[in-house]
């Protein structure tokens, strides 16, 4: 597992009761889980957090009090009523403790007219995570051409293609796969929104629903694309559904048609 550096940064004492509480009771309403989860447990947005605070790591978005004795950051979340929560965090003074190795102590979320925040921040409050340096990357352009690498993604991803398709012989996933593709070229060219960006290892992708299975009108996989040229994407991956939609929610609450969680 990658290592998880919001935890690096901050000790979390009751993690699980505060990513219930942000979930439930401050953030405005979002479906944190999978349609397919037994149990809450809040997976889509813990994974949201450690990668939203890996961004604003690399921006050098994190706020600092004069001393050092606090910092925060923009969790890019709001409110019902539209206002900006902000992870709140106090200087670790159990640092010399074997257990808790962190530089910070987590304090609470909370939203920016919160009373305990403008008290310690009382101005110049960070930005969220920004993935817009190019808008142009978040639409994808139906008049280039896509290409995809059909070996590699077979090749590569077979395990993440329905149980009924890694049975069958690699010619039926091929033309599975290419009829796939061939549908979906045709699709975008009508509706542009079809494609879901993604933010993944530093880049923006745009993701596009694979349907796989006969007569099925959902689709399996999300073909990952990005653009080599001015007029030419490429594809060479494809996600399952949920990691489609845990990297399309760093941007935003994905509106979408096919990607849902």
């Amino acid at each position: 597992m990658a290592e998880q550096r919001l935890f690096k940064f901050a000790f979390f004492p009751k993690y699980k009761e505060t990513i219930e509480y942000l979930a439930m009771k401050l953030a405005a309403e979002e479906q944190w889980d999978f349609s397919d989860s037994r149990n809450k447990n809040y997976s889509i947005l813990k994974n949201y957090l450690e990668h939203t605070f890996r961004k604003i790591e690399e921006e050098d978005k994190i706020a600092y009090t004069q001393d050092n004795k606090y910092s925060c950051f923009n969790t890019g979340l709001v409110t019902r009523n539209l206002e900006s929560i902000f992870a709140l965090f106090e200087i670790n003074k159990s640092n010399n403790n074997s257990k808790i190795q962190s530089s910070y102590y987590f304090k609470a979320f909370c939203k920016r007219s919160d009373a305990q925040f403008l008290n310690i921040f009382k101005s110049c409050h960070p930005d969220i995570a920004d993935y817009f340096q190019n808008p142009e990357s978040l639409i994808f352009n139906p008049n280039c051409e896509l290409i995809p690498q059909i070996d590699h993604i077979i090749e590569d991803n077979i395990k993440r293609f329905p149980l009924h398709m890694q049975q069958l012989d690699n010619d039926e996933i091929r033309r599975r796969l290419t009829g796939a593709i061939d549908e979906v070229k045709k699709r975008i060219k009508t509706n542009y929104k079809l494609a879901v960006p993604q933010y993944y290892n530093g880049k923006i992708q745009l993701l596009l629903p694979l349907n796989l299975t006969p007569n099925s009108p959902n689709p399996d996989l999300a073909l990952v694309t990005h653009k080599i040229s001015d007029n030419v994407y490429t594809a060479r991956t494809c996600l399952t559904l949920k990691m489609a939609y845990n990297n399309a929610r760093l941007i935003v609450k994905p509106e979408s048609s096919w990607l849902k969680p």
